[in-house]
């Protein structure tokens, strides 16, 4: 019961020790109910049960009831009547400042609660590539947070790696990652992205309507890590097209990619999400084809029940991604 968790709790500062001692001397049947301090205070603030009732929105009879009953479990008397008003006994005087305390902080949880239930409180725990934690996705935080004051987060950028080991021990909600192949302990949606090819602001690629491994012949090429997924379509596109993969720079994420073709660096092929993301940054590009999606994982525990505003997020960011989703699959 409500009641229960109020006055046994382990937070007793809740109320004064004489109190806090008092009621642990009441059996437990004693332990007095919300709405019989709500009829209590009532009473103190208005002078007469009429008027309390009236507050409340119950009849009379019932509030004086309400009364009756906390009166006998208190073994006090709760009134003295003074000029034709009620007005506290010196022991509900004493009482008083606990009980305003235990009535505003069953207010401030209800008030919580339904904050939760509209998804506009909680804390959602994220991990994600570097890349993301500086490009996409405070864009897509900020517009999440912006009606929901009581929501917070910890946003942790790392390595794939480390990604999947965060979701197999519960340590964090929700994951945005790629080259994940799969895990018992983890539920996860791909998320097929289109790629471009980028390049820098008046280079002579800029004539083409899109670019192949053909129009890249000669050019100095920045690109993923060699044993990634992604990496390996595109050495596949270059073979098929027989045009030499003219390997300039190694990098572990696009949005490095995209930085070092903004300084004139070379040229590379990325995901079309972290390509618009520089697109006022002196960086121009091009669909690149044959088709080779980036594959994003969206990925989260699959033992751990997710709040109501964390699955809320979620799709708040997959929504996020629908102007850069490549419907041709893989």
């Amino acid at each position: 019961m409500i009641s229960d968790i109020l006055f046994k709790s382990n937070n007793m500062a809740l109320c004064s020790q004489p109190v806090i001692d008092r009621l642990k001397s009441m059996p437990s049947r004693s332990i007095p109910r919300v709405r019989q301090l709500e009829a209590l205070m009532a009473v103190i603030h208005n002078g007469s049960v009429t008027a309390a009732a009236a507050d409340l929105g119950i009849s009379q009879p019932a509030t004086s009831r309400l009364l009756s009953d906390l009166e006998k479990e208190f073994d006090f008397q709760l009134f003295d009547k003074r000029g034709g008003q009620l007005v506290a006994s010196q022991e509900v005087q004493l009482l008083q400042p606990d009980i305003q305390r235990v009535i505003e902080l069953l207010r401030q949880i209800a008030d919580a609660s339904q904050d939760i239930t509209r998804r506009k409180a909680g804390h959602i725990r994220i991990a994600c590539l570097p890349g993301f934690a500086t490009s996409h996705l405070p864009d897509v935080v900020a517009s999440f947070l912006q009606d929901r004051p009581g929501v917070s987060m910890t946003i942790e950028p790392d390595r794939p790696e480390r990604i999947l080991e965060w979701m197999v021990n519960e340590q964090y909600d929700f994951g945005i990652t790629d080259g994940f192949f799969g895990h018992p302990a983890v539920d996860h949606q791909d998320v097929l992205i289109r790629t471009v090819c980028i390049f820098p602001d008046g280079h002579d690629l800029g004539a083409y309507d899109q670019i192949s491994a053909a129009e890249l012949t000669g050019q100095r090429i920045v690109h993923t890590r060699r044993d990634s997924e992604f990496f390996l379509g595109l050495a596949r596109r270059f073979q098929d097209a027989q045009v030499d993969l003219n390997s300039l720079i190694e990098v572990r994420q696009f949005t490095a990619a995209c930085e070092l073709v903004c300084n004139g660096v070379g040229v590379a092929v990325v995901s079309e999400m972290d390509a618009a993301q520089y697109a006022q940054a002196g960086l121009d590009y091009r669909p690149f084809v044959p088709h080779l999606p980036h594959t994003l994982s969206l990925v989260r525990p699959t033992l751990k029940p997710p709040s109501l505003v964390t699955l809320e997020f979620i799709e708040h960011f997959r929504d996020s991604l629908q102007p850069y989703v490549d419907t041709r699959g893989k």
